[in-house]
């Protein structure tokens, strides 16, 4: 990054006087081309020294193909276990592969990280519409998730219905929450998943955000795919929609699009990849977020939420390629 005399000049001058104020943050652009120093990231986007006065989440989302051996639980607050597949009558399908599960959440613990068991995912709306609607059929998925959260001893449930419609099925959505939290003891955790807000936000109504513990965004998928554009106005969204900042945790993707293509792939094609947000990868323009774009949106949280989340920890690539060890760095560097 290139530093013009007029800020080298005044940096010089505070570093005499001993005593300056913080010099003003780099505004986000699209296109990340030079990875930021991690100190230089310590102003926050609002020009005020970034305090975090609420505890800061780090939850990243784990599928069965995650390497137990590879997760850095020392990065992390929390594991997301993806997914739990609800039925239309309330049951769930099995877990596949139990003993990793099981695995993973003794693993977890023995490194203080909470453990949640995502319950949904994207394409099954159908089977939330239909269990939601049904008094019944909700009395039976709280009861069959409370004996997966026995079974495995998770910490809690993630509620990944993205969609709910405004309306009736929005009712539906916050009858499951409330009746969902009552069920669960106070030590066991309630979040949910939900988009990065417009029309896609307005089937989550504001009496869920009580019960709830805290709330993934999913700024990411949409058009603008993971654009700090898009993690702003989620921000702003959620927040405006009455959302209080200590439950607000900001979604971030360890993927590209239109491809999917996990960020280790990309950096294993090229390291260079790791240093812009836009990669050319066997002959397809792929979109998603380098190490410089996630130093600020991680930044940009602190100030202004209580935490990131992403998908998912087995995407991402190594050493001083990862993208989580840029969230930790940040987060440490911040706490100084």
């Amino acid at each position: 990054m290139r530093v013009s005399r007029l800020v080298f000049l005044t940096i010089y001058t505070c570093i005499l006087l001993a005593a300056c104020a913080a010099p003003e943050p780099v505004p986000p652009s699209k296109n990340t081309t030079t990875p930021l120093p991690i100190k230089s990231l310590i102003p926050s986007p609002t020009g005020k020294p970034t305090a975090i006065p609420r505890p800061f989440r780090v939850i990243g989302y784990a599928t069965e193909a995650v390497v137990l051996e590879t997760i850095s639980f020392d990065k992390l607050t929390h594991i997301n276990y993806a997914f739990l597949i609800p039925n239309s009558d309330g049951s769930f399908a099995a877990l596949d592969n139990p003993s990793k599960v099981k695995a993973l959440v003794q693993l977890s613990h023995q490194n203080n990280v909470k453990v949640l068991i995502s319950i949904g995912g994207w394409g099954w709306d159908a089977q939330f519409e239909e269990v939601a609607a049904d008094p019944q059929k909700r009395v039976t998925f709280i009861r069959e998730a409370l004996k997966v959260i026995g079974e495995y001893e998770f910490d809690g449930v993630d509620i990944d219905w993205e969609y709910p419609d405004p309306g009736k099925s929005a009712q539906n959505y916050a009858a499951l929450i409330r009746e969902l939290r009552n069920a669960l003891p106070d030590k066991l955790l309630t979040t949910a998943v939900i988009s990065s807000g417009d029309e896609n936000g307005l089937g989550i109504p504001p009496e869920t955000f009580a019960p709830l513990d805290f709330i993934n965004v999913m700024t990411y998928d949409e058009p603008g795919h993971a654009s700090m554009e898009q993690f702003q106005a989620g921000l702003d969204y959620w927040l405006g929609r009455g959302v209080p900042p200590e439950k607000l945790v900001m979604g971030i993707p360890f993927y590209s699009r239109p491809g999917e293509i996990p960020f280790r792939k990309l950096v294993q094609s090229d390291p260079a990849a790791a240093q812009t947000d836009t990669f050319n990868y066997n002959g397809n323009q792929e979109h998603y977020n380098g190490l410089a774009t996630v130093q600020k949106k991680t930044l940009l949280a602190l100030d202004r939420a209580s935490g990131i989340m992403f998908w998912t920890l087995e995407q991402d690539a190594d050493g001083n390629l990862s993208l989580l060890n840029t969230i930790n760095q940040t987060i440490t560097a911040a706490r100084r």
